[in-house]
């Protein structure tokens, strides 16, 4: 539930595909829902710059003045964010939407054809995100729970198992699929949503996503990646792990990402730009 780090050599391979095959018509069309539904509330819009709060170890913790929160969708209760809400925080969802995780009480819900390799976390599996028509049931009930506890937003992980050694053989349209996917049950339960990492595909999904969720881009040479979110004025909530905070929150506020620095656990420690 820490930090995720991709497999670089393998997203490198994947930006080819990505940009041959990411603008697929077909492949948009077969993310939409059989039927939309009205949200009930206005999306909500981060805009770039706002200081944030990441914490996934445990429940909140809600001493950090900052106004958005992301925390575990799981492990904490409407009134957690009730609580954050009545401080004028915004609250944002975190839901692994990318592998399986044997801790978590839906996990029976999982059939094993779509549980791949171990991906380095424990207790966890890669998810086949071919199988659209079984994951979907799943992924909407899982942000249903987001959207009757009340959060804002949902941060969806692991969402480039294509640059990954998953098991199944993925192609970056495949994830292009899924990740519009998921886009798309966050918007139709009236919550924003944010692309976690998966870099190489920020063209084909900036305006299908409302925020970025990003680790260690200076630490890779990759912040400037993230720029088209910052154009359509759109949140980057950016951390890094071992890099100081000299090495990258110049650049930071040049581009204005949401950055800081974190312990690779996200507990309550941090240290913004």
């Amino acid at each position: 539930m820490s930090g995720r780090v991709p497999v670089r050599a393998a997203l490198l391979t994947a930006l080819t595909t990505a940009v041959l095959t990411g603008c697929s018509g077909s492949a948009e069309r077969s993310a939409d829902p059989p039927g939309t539904t009205s949200p009930s509330r206005a999306v909500w819009k981060p805009r770039p710059g706002l200081a944030w709060q990441w914490q996934l170890d445990g429940r909140v913790d809600a001493s950090a003045d900052v106004p958005v929160y992301d925390i575990d969708g799981f492990e904490n209760s409407a009134a957690d964010v009730a609580l954050l809400h009545r401080a004028g925080k915004k609250v944002i969802c975190y839901v692994n939407v990318g592998a399986w995780e044997d801790f978590r009480p839906d996990r029976d819900a999982f059939p094993h054809s779509v549980l791949g390799e171990p991906n380095g976390w424990a207790g966890e599996r890669w998810l086949d995100i071919r199988r659209l028509a079984v994951l979907r049931p799943i992924m909407e009930r899982r942000f249903d729970m987001c959207r009757d506890k009340g959060f804002d937003a949902v941060e969806p992980d692991l969402v480039e198992g294509y640059g990954n050694d998953t098991g199944f053989p993925l192609t970056a349209r495949d994830q292009l699929r899924y990740n519009r996917m998921i886009a798309a049950i966050a918007h139709e339960r009236g919550l924003s949503v944010g692309l976690k990492n998966d870099l190489p595909q920020i063209p084909q999904l900036v305006d299908h996503f409302d925020f970025a969720v990003n680790e260690e881009c200076a630490q890779y040479d990759e912040c400037g990646e993230l720029s088209p979110f910052i154009a359509a004025g759109k949140a980057v909530f950016h951390v890094e792990y071992t890099e100081p905070r000299s090495g990258f929150c110049a650049e930071s506020r040049r581009l204005k990402l949401s950055s800081m620095l974190k312990e690779p656990e996200l507990g309550v420690w941090r240290r913004p730009c």
